[in-house]
């Protein structure tokens, strides 16, 4: 590990680049609603740049755990991710819609780079005994971006035209790869040759997602999570028009989630180890819950109580959901377990979005009610898997 390479720069790296992320949903919801005219259209654009992520993670993680220099091919996505977001931006209302849609596909395909393709390099960045508080600010630069990015699109979109915010986001994405490019090479006892093939590789990382519970447990309860906060996300522009007086202000709802999970994993920081992830996981799923059983009331307080709260639970969820992939994952497949994981929840939350997207033009109360119940439906998740051997924990507490 390079001493030179601080965990500063590794934070600001993150939050920039998921800052952009964070930003390029609400900004091609807004720019496809305003285009387009259809909340349909705005979130099935919302859905094809993430549902392709389940193909482009995995391959991405065992790529990233072959190369010598992680650094330098997380850099590379990132700028064609940046530039996929380009040609989509040109693409609307220029293109047929098809056309755009299969370009927010093949640019999905990279999404996974910007959440656990940086995760998986915290281990060479901070020593073992540092980890789990570091693990929590990584966390947070999630919250970080969560808060910026939605404020930025809508802010964006009210000032200068929804088409501005998606310009924005791919600049921020940019900003990041200088920290990506730096980011520390393996160690030389690390690179060894791999005998095995990508395809090896990748069966062998399902396995341990699928074979060790509390890892198995973790994931499918955040997956389902996913599919509800992408339900809330189809949500927003139609919650702006009809509750907050405007489609853009309805983005300013997704930062009052990112402040309060902000607040919530700050106070995780500073006694990380007060509750184990694996109850923080289950728990924050009903918190959720009962967050968007709230937001079905409709009115502009309950609303925004309503979001306060579901940060609070997808906060902690998330830092719960990196401190169980650090405590299980071996080390040769940590950076594809991080990002299948990611691919996962990002392609969840696509088909929360896109199911949602039909239903709100019909009842927006109660697609918010089927985000609810799918939020419920997360934390009975985590229970429906046995636990005879949440043992692997401890071996798994390897190296990191």
């Amino acid at each position: 590990m390079k001493r030179r390479y601080s965990l500063r720069l590794y934070l600001a790296g993150a939050a920039a680049a998921r800052a952009g992320d964070e930003t390029s949903g609400p900004a091609l919801m807004l720019t496809g609603f305003a285009l387009a005219g259809s909340t349909t259209d705005a979130s099935s654009l919302l859905a094809g740049i993430t549902i392709s992520a389940a193909a482009g993670g995995p391959v991405l993680g065992a790529l990233l755990d072959r190369t010598g220099r992680p650094g330098r091919l997380l850099a590379t996505d990132l700028l064609l991710y940046a530039a996929g977001l380009g040609m989509i931006l040109l693409g609307l209302g220029r293109m047929p819609f098809t056309v755009t849609i299969l370009i927010a596909v093949l640019t999905g395909l990279l999404g996974p780079a910007l959440s656990g393709g940086w995760t998986a390099q915290l281990p060479r960045v901070v020593l073992g005994a540092h980890l789990p508080r570091a693990n929590t600010l990584d966390a947070m630069t999630f919250s970080v971006a969560s808060l910026a990015g939605p404020a930025l699109a809508g802010g964006a979109a009210e000032a200068l035209g929804a088409p501005t915010a998606a310009v924005g986001s791919a600049g921020l994405i940019a900003l990041a790869l200088p920290a990506a490019w730096m980011l520390p090479a393996r160690p030389g006892r690390a690179r060894v040759a791999r005998t095995t093939s990508v395809i090896s590789d990748l069966a062998a990382g399902m396995r341990v997602i699928v074979g060790r519970q509390a890892l198995a447990r973790a994931t499918l309860t955040s997956v389902v999570s996913c599919i509800a906060q992408g339900m809330l996300t189809a949500c927003i522009p139609l919650l702006g028009e009809r509750v907050l007086g405007g489609a853009g202000r309805g983005a300013m709802l997704l930062s009052c989630a990112a402040i309060s999970a902000l607040v919530a994993n700050t106070v995780l920081a500073r006694f990380p180890r007060s509750a184990a992830p694996d109850t923080i996981i289950w728990a924050s799923a009903l918190v959720q819950a009962a967050a968007l059983a709230l937001a079905t009331r409709g009115q502009p307080v309950a609303l925004i109580v309503a979001v306060l709260i579901a940060g609070i639970g997808e906060g902690p969820q998330l830092a719960a959901l990196f401190a169980i992939r650090h405590r299980e994952t071996p080390e040769h497949l940590r950076a594809q377990i991080f990002t299948t994981g990611a691919s996962l929840k990002i392609t969840g939350f696509a088909l929360g979005a896109a199911v949602a997207g039909p239903v709100v033009t019909r009842s927006l109360p109660g697609a918010l009610a089927l985000a609810a119940s799918m939020a419920f439906l997360a934390a009975l998740a985590f229970f429906a898997i046995p636990s005879a051997t949440v043992n692997s924990s401890e071996d798994g507490a390897m190296s990191s």
